[in-house]
């Protein structure tokens, strides 16, 4: 039996992509797959998971010292093949191919971009780390064997050429987690919902903004970015539309989509968030339970929500247009409803992990029959 090893430093324990989608993938389809995280030992769905504890200190121990101890870990389960998941990985994924394994970068972001556009960094010293890591990047995959990433950028592969083998999957959800378990329940109230880390470049400014206008409560189910923006959005909230729920499990969420009536995914136009050619996970979430959107502008949403008909699309800086498209879907249920239904179907034929899940398998595939 081929022994795959997962590896990730950065993610928290049970992330819904590695354990849920990724390893229970490969488990399903006959692989030993072994995953070291944080966290505790423990044996789940047929995957072994080794425990690395919590990282001590701040992000900057994280990515040397307890990445280091992952690694070590990785290396002594000597797999066939092994598949890491952070950036701070890189070197680490560099020296098991120099061991002779078979090795996979999964780029959860384009993390060029994603770094250059950090709010702790200046923009300078973003840029510039930008530009170090970009090198870095391409030096790597052009030694590894594979680099998964989820859409192409402005229609094109931004790892064309740079690797073996590249595999786009996109980070849709998986069928049996919201789509199958949905219920049609009467709504007590209207209520909007935003499910994620509570940040300025998520648009939450201006959802609270707009709910205020429009008046109806908003559900945000997730931690803030930091005590100040979670003061400054309660100064917002004349009207006390804001209902946080903080971080919630799997079953939490579940939860509040099927309690709410509208799905806001307003994020601002920075990083990647304008240019991808896919919608953020939360979306196709949102769509599983019946929840018609409400999304940010971009050449790829435009398209979508158009020939899916299954939301609105906003200028995410114009609280005023978030709040319009509110009242939109207020003053016509009827509407709302059959965008809610269409995105339900949308998720059904084409946005869900079953259709991710065969162009994993199929990169193992070819990783694993070619060559050294």
């Amino acid at each position: 039996m081929t022994k795959v090893c997962h590896m990730t430093s950065a993610h928290a324990p049970h992330d819904t992509r590695i354990f849920y989608k990724e390893c229970m993938s490969l488990t399903r389809a006959g692989y030993e797959v072994y995953l070291v995280q944080r966290g505790e030992s423990c044996e789940e769905a047929g995957i072994h998971v080794i425990g690395m504890g919590q990282p001590f200190g701040g992000r900057l121990s994280r990515m040397t010292s307890f990445s280091r101890k992952v690694y070590e870990a990785a290396l002594a389960l000597d797999a066939d093949i092994y598949h890491f998941h952070d950036p701070e990985l890189l070197p680490y994924g560099l020296k098991l191919k120099k061991k002779g394994k078979k090795v996979i970068f999964d780029s959860h972001e384009f993390y060029r971009l994603q770094i250059a556009s950090k709010p702790y960094l200046s923009s300078w010293i973003a840029k510039w780390i930008s530009r170090c890591y970009t090198h870095y990047e391409k030096h790597v995959l052009s030694a590894i064997d594979g680099v998964i990433f989820p859409c192409t950028i402005d229609g094109k592969n931004p790892f064309d050429g740079m690797c073996a083998h590249v595999a786009l999957l996109n980070n849709t959800p998986l069928l049996q987690e919201l789509y199958d378990v949905w219920e049609e329940r009467e709504k007590p109230q209207i209520t909007c919902c935003y499910v994620g880390g509570i940040r300025p470049d998520r648009g939450i400014t201006q959802d609270v903004m707009a709910c205020n206008h429009v008046e109806i409560p908003l559900i945000l189910a997730g931690n803030y970015f930091s005590a100040e923006y979670k003061e400054h959005l309660y100064s917002l909230d004349r009207k006390h539309c804001i209902d946080w729920r903080g971080f919630l499990d799997r079953d939490g969420i579940r939860e509040v989509l099927l309690e709410s009536s509208i799905g806001l995914v307003t994020e601002l136009n920075c990083g990647q968030n304008n240019i991808a050619d896919n919608l953020p996970t939360k979306t196709y979430e949102y769509m599983s339970c019946a929840l018609p959107v409400i999304i940010s502008h971009s050449a790829y949403a435009d398209r979508i929500i158009q020939e899916k008909q299954c939301g609105i699309c906003v200028n995410p800086n114009n609280a005023n247009e978030i709040a319009a498209a509110i009242q939109y879907l207020l003053d016509h249920p009827d509407e709302a409803r059959q965008m809610g239904e269409n995105g339900r179907r949308a998720v059904k034929e084409e946005f869900n992990w079953s259709v991710e899940e065969k162009k994993l398998l199929a990169l193992y595939e070819e990783i694993l029959s070619a060559p050294l």
